[in-house]
Formats: C-alpha cells, structure tokens, sequence
C-alpha cells in the first residue's frame, strides 16, 4: 500500500457571497473528488430550487436547509487528494450568524484561503476573519482574489483589490510580501485547479498548486494529548462516539483517559477502546488528525460539545481565572470591568467576566503603555484577568498554545480575540 500522504486542513474564509463555496466545490470537481453524475444531480437541483450556477457551491452546502437558503451553515468537511497532501477542505461560513462555526473550523486549519471578490471593496467582515485567523493561530495565508471574469479579467481591477487586502492583513500581523495573491474565478474555473488563458498578464500559482506550497504542517505529538469534543453521536453497534481534532499529542486504544470537566465538573476517567477516522478503525492517531473514539466508561450524558479529552496521567486544567492577552477587534462601545461575554476556546462555548484591566499594550512594540486603564476600545491590546462563569478547561501559551486562544464574542459579533498567559487552576 502507497505511504499515505501527511494531512492538510485548509479552510476558506470570506464575506458572504464572495464566491467561497463555488470555489471549494470547484476544487473538488476539478480534482476529481466528485463526478459528473454528482454534479449533473446538484445542477439539476441548483436549478429546481432557482439557484442556477450555484452547484459548486451545493457540493459542500449539502444541508437542505443551506440549499433553499443558499447560504453555508455548518463546517463542511471533504478530502481532496494533491500532489504532497491529502487535504480536508473547511469552507467556513461568512456570514454573520455563522461565525462561531467559523472560528471553530479556523481553530483546526492548518492554513487559509481568504476569499475577496474584486468587484466592490473589502468587506468589513473580512478584517474579522482575518484577525480571527490569526489569532487561532493559522500562520499560513493566501488570498484569492474571485470574479475576475466579472470585472473581464481586468489587471488593473486586480491590483487595486491586492493593495486593499494587503493593508488588512499587514494589520493583522500578516506579511503582504510573503502572500500568495490569486487571480482566478471559481464560476468559470480560471486558476482553481487548471491554468486559464483568460489572464495571460497573471504569473502566480493556481489555488490547488498554492495547497501544495503551504508549508507542511507540524505536528504537536510531543505535547499531551488533548482532544477537544466537536459532537457526541450515539452510533448503533458501538455506542457514545465523541467526534474531534486531536489538537495535540498522540492518542492510543488501551489509553487511560479523562474528560474534562465532563458533566460531573471534576473529569470523568475511561479507557480508549476504539479509534475512527474515515471510516477505518485504528489503533492510534496523532495531533491533526479529525476522529471518532469510543471510550469506556463513558457515555453519552456524561460528555458534551466543549469538554476535553485528556491523557488521563497529564490532564488539562479546569480554570478559576485566567490571565490572557486580548486584541479588541470589533466591540461598538467600550470593554470595562465586569463585562461578561461568551469566550469561544477550542470548541467550548462559556461566558467569562473580565474583573481587571492590568495594562494597555503599545501595538507595535508589545510594551505596557499604560497600566489598569478603566476601559478598552476597538484597536487597544490589553493585559487582562479573566474569570470563567462555569467550567471551562484550557492551557497557557507556554505550555500548549494549541489550547490557549480564543474569541470573544457578544450579540453575534467576535469583539475581541486573545491568548491565555497565566492561569490559576480549580480545586477539585
């Protein structure tokens, strides 16, 4: 059997009708992960429903309600093979209700296509999802500047949306220079998986050879193993099935587990029994990998999207507080004491209240600019303590950055974004 290829997560992100789901669903066509007979059947149905043109997007919108809404909902995963890797494809969603899916697929993405239609100018949910990416900690970026057969493949048109995206992304501590900008257009395939002669004056990568420049990812196996909890299904013949990203270290059948915090607050230990991924059972699976494992000894009630299973000998910590560094990115008025939003940490969901404002942080440099503010606006970068309102595990950047950062979010919006420096742990 042929050495597997390394795995890839990429998710693509942008503004809502920017093209995104197109050109995902393009890329697998082209790269032959769906065939003819599946995309005659969703262009058929693309048709029925009005949406003609929309079944590239259908290919990953495969949720009715999507469909007749013709907007994306969930994280959509599928696997496309390339020349270095197998890469499961996130196509996150852009719009506004959705993001808090889209921070969960960007937490698990190894790199990124931000998606920018060049007919009009960069959307401001885009500075967002650039920001957000970022601070989940998707070092790896290109951008794909869609629609071009819109504006006829115009260069000029291109190069001014380039320099609109580059301002964004350098504020978000991205390298313009070191970015990979993309002309193409998922509607008619230019540049998705096959060079187009509609451009003759663009000298760059196609999106499916970009993938495979991406650096390969590392893998955090060294690091304990943890396993933030995506959903808990009950599968006929197994049992509970807990279905996640191994975030970091190496999971094994017969291993002593806990899950943190689990309903009981305090951790619930079992025993791996059996590990899934496509569809093929395992007997381990590293940091990167997307799987289901049954655990014995523990059942469905006991577990929850947001908890963490741990390698029982060196778990997580359940959180008193925190110390965090936060970037206030999108708030409408003003971050004080006593605010209490929902933090977003890997996939856990908790309401956490800001009780003090240590210091104000000079952007550029890092260095405190001014200490115990009373308040924080859109742009400041802070020093805060932070106490969880529930139970919520996570880790310091120091000793697992992979379980350190979160968004912050509040009446829909991601307001703020940060990384966990210090933190005090519960009393069990």
């Amino acid at each position: 059997m042929a050495k597997e290829k390394p795995g890839m997560n990429v998710v693509f992100v942008g503004h809502v009708d920017q093209g995104k789901s197109t050109a995902v669903g393009r890329m697998f066509y082209e790269g032959g992960a769906v065939s003819e007979q599946d995309l005659k059947k969703l262009k058929e149905e693309a048709a029925k429903h009005g949406k003609a043109g929309f079944e590239f997007a259908y290919v990953m919108d495969n949720l009715k309600e999507e469909r007749e809404r013709g907007v994306t909902i969930n994280l959509s995963y599928k696997k496309l093979l390339t020349q270095n890797y197998e890469v499961t494809i996130i196509d996150a969603p852009g719009h506004k209700d959705f993001v808090k899916n889209m921070i969960t697929g960007a937490s698990q993405a190894d790199a990124a296509f931000l998606v920018v239609g060049c007919e009009d100018s960069v959307q401001p949910q885009t500075k967002e999802h650039v920001w957000l990416l970022r601070t989940m900690g998707v070092k790896h970026l290109a951008v794909l500047i869609n629609k071009m057969d819109v504006v006829k493949y115009d260069e000029a048109r291109f190069n001014k949306t380039v320099e609109e995206v580059k301002a964004v992304i350098k504020q978000a501590g991205y390298k313009p220079d070191e970015t990979t900008f993309i002309a193409g257009s998922a509607l008619m395939g230019d540049n998705m998986a096959k060079k187009t002669a509609n451009m003759p004056w663009y000298k760059g990568p196609t999106v499916l050879e970009q993938i495979d420049k991406f650096p390969m990812p590392e893998k955090p196996t060294n690091l304990p193993m943890r396993m933030p909890i995506q959903d808990v299904y009950e599968i006929t013949g197994i049992g509970t099935v807990p279905v996640g990203k191994i975030e970091t270290g190496i999971m094994k059948v017969g291993q002593k587990v806990i899950v943190l915090p689990g309903r009981s607050g305090t951790g619930i230990p079992g025993e791996v029994r059996s590990i899934e991924a496509h569809h093929e059972q395992l007997k381990e699976a590293g940091a990167g990998d997307n799987v289901g494992i049954n655990i014995r000894g523990v059942g469905k009630k006991d577990m929850a999207r947001g908890d963490v299973i741990c390698d029982a000998a060196y778990p997580a910590k359940i959180v008193e507080e925190f110390e965090a560094q936060v970037a206030v990115i999108n708030h409408p008025t003003v971050i004080a004491k006593g605010y209490t939003p929902v933090f977003h940490v890997h996939t856990a969901q908790v309401p956490c209240q800001f009780v003090e404002i240590k210091a104000k942080l000079d952007p550029a440099t890092g260095q405190v600019a001014e200490e115990h503010p009373d308040f924080l606006k859109n742009g400041d970068i802070a020093i805060v303590r932070i106490k969880p309102i529930g139970n919520l595990v996570m880790e310091t950047a120091g000793e697992n950055p992979h379980m350190a950062r979160f968004a912050i979010r509040d009446a829909g919006v991601t307001v703020a974004a940060g990384v966990c420096k210090s933190l005090v742990a519960k009393k069990l």
